[in-house]
């Protein structure tokens, strides 16, 4: 069961390991979860899975702090927090609906009109683990997520005016026993424990059934046949408050919703992403991170690319591929042009009177000539090959695999369009090639 096996997860001993361990610079492998000195009742602690937004090449550029960051891990918490439907009331307005509410409990305000409300209360539930994502940094949002500025663009802006991420956006909510299932809902709960669907909100009461959308909607894509080694793309779905899988609307915010799609759920599967209307994230579970390169392993690959000591044929000098992002002014930072593939280092040759181009003196291509940068979030690797593509236009390096699948790969952008990006800066890829193979003068004794 692809469900099962990707929601396995790896118990991590809180002693002395070798097991892939984190990194405060450079790639980012999966890091190991760790919550203080072990203790005789609990020397493991038990990691569900990742979190990764698109668009960090493994840090926010103002840096990871606290719960602002470009990665969150979710692991097994000291008692389960997670949360369940229990009953509902039918109400007369909203006003009611607040004073049958319990500041003790959770609950849920579908506001139909005027003068009919529903509260769905809610009850603890000892076996879950609830996590909750969203754009406040109010206590019970867990990981706060902001608008993605794509690479292309940030040294243009300072920031985001107004966002269209919630406020508390989502909520995933993990089993606490194996298989460690992890499901995802629209919405999460405010710090007075509620969450409020207005009059305008998309939302049904049929029968027994009450169920909303949110605004902008939560909006899923699992990957065919997994994400490690890749498969295809899958579908973009919307998730609802409840939990309920159905397709998109014509516009983000459409007031209608169509038909459920009963046989698909919320569950999230190894490599699933996750939009949020500003912010688009990767789910990685556990067990799939494991077959992901660590660190060390990365490192070995760019070596052996390094022993045969590229050239630049202009220059003459041994170019090095990084380990950590670039060389930045050294004579030995690679640079590609992306018409061809061909990599030399640093020059002038070519230089055409606009700058923005240049002939390759191997093929004489006329090409876009960029500096090549490591992608360094290994979380994003789809396999473990050497890093012998980039993606175009941006030139961050990767595996064949990984460049190929991350450029089939449309991902949410505005009310309606989609794009295939870049994961490491998410930079819009070029529609004729959204990658390149690098062609390097290697092995010349």
């Amino acid at each position: 069961d692809v469900y099962n096996r990707s929601m396995d997860c790896v118990m991590v001993d809180k002693g002395p390991v070798a097991h892939k361990p984190p990194s405060s610079s450079g790639c980012q492998s999966s890091p190991l979860l760790s919550q203080g000195s072990p203790t005789k009742q609990n020397r493991s602690a038990i990691k569900y899975g990742e979190l990764i937004i698109l668009g960090y090449n493994g840090h926010l550029p103002s840096g990871d702090k606290g719960r602002k960051k470009s990665k969150f891990i979710l692991g097994k918490k000291p008692s389960g927090n997670g949360v369940k439907p229990f009953r509902k009331h039918v109400v007369k307005n909203a006003q009611a609906a607040k004073a049958l509410q319990d500041p003790q409990s959770h609950s849920v305000t579908y506001t139909l009109s005027r003068h009919q409300a529903v509260v769905v209360e809610y009850k603890q539930d000892e076996d879950t683990d609830m996590f909750q994502i969203g754009r406040s940094s109010e206590p019970p949002i867990d990981f706060v997520v902001m608008d993605t500025i794509p690479g292309n663009l940030r040294s243009m802006n300072e920031g985001i005016t107004q966002s269209t991420i919630s406020r508390f956006a989502c909520r995933i909510l993990v089993d606490r026993n194996p298989p460690y299932t992890a499901r995802i809902y629209a919405a999460g709960f405010d710090s007075g424990k509620n969450i409020f669907l207005g009059e305008k909100a998309v939302k049904w009461y049929v029968g027994e059934e009450i169920d909303g959308l949110t605004t902008n909607g939560v909006f899923i894509m699992k990957p065919q046949e997994g994400f490690y080694p890749p498969g295809k793309p899958g579908v973009w779905r919307e998730v609802s408050v409840g939990g309920a899988i159905y397709p998109l609307r014509e516009s983000r915010s459409a007031p209608l919703k169509t038909n459920q799609i009963k046989d698909e759920d919320n569950v999230l599967q190894d490599g699933t992403l996750i939009d949020l209307c500003g912010a688009t994230l990767l789910w990685r579970s556990a067990l799939g991170l494991i077959s992901s390169p660590s660190e060390h392993e990365f490192e070995n690959l760019v070596e052996t690319i390094n022993a045969g000591r590229p050239q630049c044929p202009v220059g003459l000098n041994t170019l090095v591929l990084p380990k950590k992002g670039t060389l930045g002014l050294s004579d030995r930072q690679p640079y590609v042009y992306l018409q061809c593939g061909h990599v030399h280092g640093q020059h002038q040759w070519g230089q055409k009177d606009d700058k923005t181009a240049r002939t390759c003196p191997l093929c004489l291509k006329d090409g876009t000539f960029i500096k090549l940068k490591m992608g360094c979030e290994l979380s994003f690797y789809a396999d473990s090959d050497p890093p012998t593509h980039c993606f175009n236009p941006c030139g961050h390096m990767a595996s064949e695999k990984t460049v190929r699948y991350w450029s089939e790969l449309p991902v949410p952008h505005g009310c309606q369009g989609f794009q295939a990006i870049c994961p490491f800066c998410a930079t819009p890829l070029c529609a004729e090639t959204g990658f390149i193979k690098l062609i390097f003068q290697d092995n010349t004794d």
